[in-house]
């Protein structure tokens, strides 16, 4: 956790977060990390069980609706806005802290998903991508859905992309 990050900064203010880390392989890998924060989990409620699940659970409910307002026909066709049910089409490793979920989705561990970034990625300057993020609802005491949060990115600039700082780890410090 970052001394000074999202999820430091509402865990000092007793709040809660899920944070979505799109791993996006490049010829320079590059992160979007995207923060929802929240006062609390409501016990019993569709979003507690996901956070506190196992693995399997989560794999089978996160759930990601896209859409492209803005780009070219064929990026617009293959993004689509079809939800997605994000641990079966691509890895997802799940960090679970106090009072935070880290979700790190590998987008370069689906084919399908790393031919859909090759045409992305050449014009991602022109693009402007949505996306929704919710835990799919299977039975009826589950629904209405509602998000954990949804993003809008807009002309991304890879460029601009930084590097951030870490603090050392004690124990690489700690030589015998």
């Amino acid at each position: 956790m970052l001394k000074n990050g999202g999820v430091q900064v509402a865990f000092d203010k007793g709040f809660f977060s899920v944070v979505v880390n799109l791993q996006v392989p490049a010829s320079t890998h590059y992160s979007m990390v995207f923060y929802f924060v929240m006062k609390d989990l409501v016990p019993g409620s569709l979003l507690q069980r996901f956070v506190d699940g196992d693995d399997e659970f989560r794999n089978s409910r996160l759930k990601l609706i896209p859409s492209v307002p803005k780009g070219s026909w064929i990026v617009r066709q293959s993004v689509g806005s079809t939800p997605c049910l994000l641990g079966k089409a691509v890895d997802c490793n799940y960090i679970r802290g106090p009072k935070y979920l880290e979700i790190d989705v590998d987008i370069g561990s689906s084919t399908v998903a790393n031919g859909v970034l090759g045409l992305v990625i050449g014009v991602i300057t022109t693009l402007v991508v949505d996306m929704a993020f919710l835990v799919q609802g299977n039975a009826k005491e589950e629904l209405p859905e509602r998000l954990i949060g949804d993003v809008r990115v807009s002309h991304i600039e890879l460029s601009s992309a930084i590097i951030p700082k870490l603090d050392p780890d004690p124990l690489e410090q700690v030589k015998p």
